[in-house]
This record gives structure tokens, C-alpha cells and sequence, in this order.
């Protein structure tokens, strides 16, 4: 096979240590009667991710558990679960050509192990090459596969977590710039207006590209 037919197994794992404090020197106790308004706690935790990947061509596909052993935390209390894991699956498939447009449908599938909880997501992205560049945009869809009941005037409402995401990037030179909104959706909103997330990143010790394929995670 030549080099420009990607396929692709790879396996990763990263190590972090998270540093938590806690601070209630600040805090006013006369609203709450459990805050003594002196506590000051802080405490470090260790834990691993690990993941595979693999690429064939123009598709690909990765699984990841996160938070891969259960860390006690002390700086917490009892109620606060040990058990951080995530399991994170995701594929995709990169349409079209690079020299005039390329659309890159995906999905993602998330659980928590601890309460059960499980999300999907449904993106699309397109890709343009510019002068400059190279400039992208896209639409991402989460919606909870677990839903919640509300009370709706003189009864109960189901409500499953919807958000909206569109997604607008700019690549010029070994630079990048990106700009997200997130609007959630329903009757049941944690606030009026959306979340604002701005991304700016620099590429450095690039090489040349080994396939012929839009494949950031292994040119």
C-alpha cells in the first residue's frame, strides 16, 4: 500500500494530577448555617485517560474511557461519587475534495458511569481553502437520551438537554482562531442566553504531510 492510503490502528493513554481548593474564608455564613466561613481545604487527585483510534482513508473512528480509576477526593464529602468515568465513542467520514469544498459528517455517543446518563451529538462541518487558508464552519446538535420531568402548569412535562452549537474557524498559516455558541434549548433553560467559547491555537513543529486525507490527528 502507498503512503497516501491511510490505515491506521493507534492507542494512546495520558496521566494528569488535578489540584482542587477550597476557600470559605470569603463567604458570609449568615446564609447558610452549614458554612462556618473559615473552612480552607485543598487536595490533589491522580487519574488516567486511555483511548484508541483508527483511520482508514477518509474515515475514522475513536473510543476513550476518561477518568479511567476512581480517585477518592477528601476535600469532598461522602456524597460526592469516586467514580469520574466517562466513556466517549465518536466516527466520521470526510466528503468531497480538498481543492474545492469538503463536508465532514460525525457523531458522538457519551456515558457516564456513575449515573448512567448518555448523550449524542450529530455535527456537520465543511471545509473551504482559501488564499490565506483555510476556513471551516459547522453545526453541532447534543441531545440527553435521559430526559427530566418539570411541572407545566397544572402538570408534569418531560424535557430531554438540547443544545445547538454552530461552529466558525479561520486556519491561516500556523495559526487558528475559532468562535462557538451554545444556545440551549426547551422550556427549562440554565439562563436566557447561550454560552460564548472562543478558541485560538498555534500549530508548532509541523512536518510534512504523510496522507493525502483531512486528518489532523495523524498528518
Amino acid at each position: 500500500r502507498s503512503d497516501y492510503d491511510l490505515n491506521q490502528l493507534s492507542f494512546g493513554m495520558s496521566a494528569g494530577l488535578v489540584q482542587s481548593r477550597l476557600d470559605e474564608s470569603e463567604f458570609n455564613p449568615e446564609f447558610d448555617p452549614i458554612i462556618d466561613g473559615g473552612m480552607q481545604q485543598k487536595d490533589s487527585y491522580f487519574n488516567i485517560d486511555i483511548g484508541a483510534s483508527y483511520h482508514y482513508l477518509d474515515f475514522y473512528a475513536h473510543f476513550t474511557v476518561k477518568n479511567a480509576i476512581a480517585s477518592r477526593r477528601d476535600i469532598y464529602t461522602d456524597i460526592e461519587s469516586d467514580n469520574l468515568k466517562k466513556y466517549i465513542f465518536s466516527a466520521g467520514y470526510v466528503f468531497g475534495f480538498q481543492e474545492s469544498l469538503q463536508w465532514e459528517p460525525s457523531i458522538m455517543y457519551q456515558y457516564i458511569d456513575e449515573t448512567k446518563e448518555s448523550t449524542i451529538d450529530v455535527n456537520l462541518k465543511l471545509y473551504k481553502e482559501m488564499d490565506f487558508g483555510r476556513l471551516w464552519g459547522g453545526l453541532s446538535y447534543r441531545r440527553s437520551l435521559d430526559g427530566a420531568q418539570y411541572r407545566d402548569g397544572n402538570g408534569t412535562a418531560d424535557q430531554n438537554l438540547q443544545y445547538i452549537t454552530p461552529i466558525l474557524g479561520i486556519n491561516y498559516k500556523n495559526f487558528m482562531f475559532a468562535y462557538t455558541y451554545s444556545y440551549l434549548t426547551g422550556k427549562v433553560n440554565f439562563d436566557n442566553g447561550g454560552f460564548h467559547q472562543i478558541t485560538l491555537g498555534v500549530n508548532l513543529f509541523c512536518k510534512r504531510e504523510k496522507y493525502d486525507c483531512n486528518c489532523p490527528a495523524v498528518n
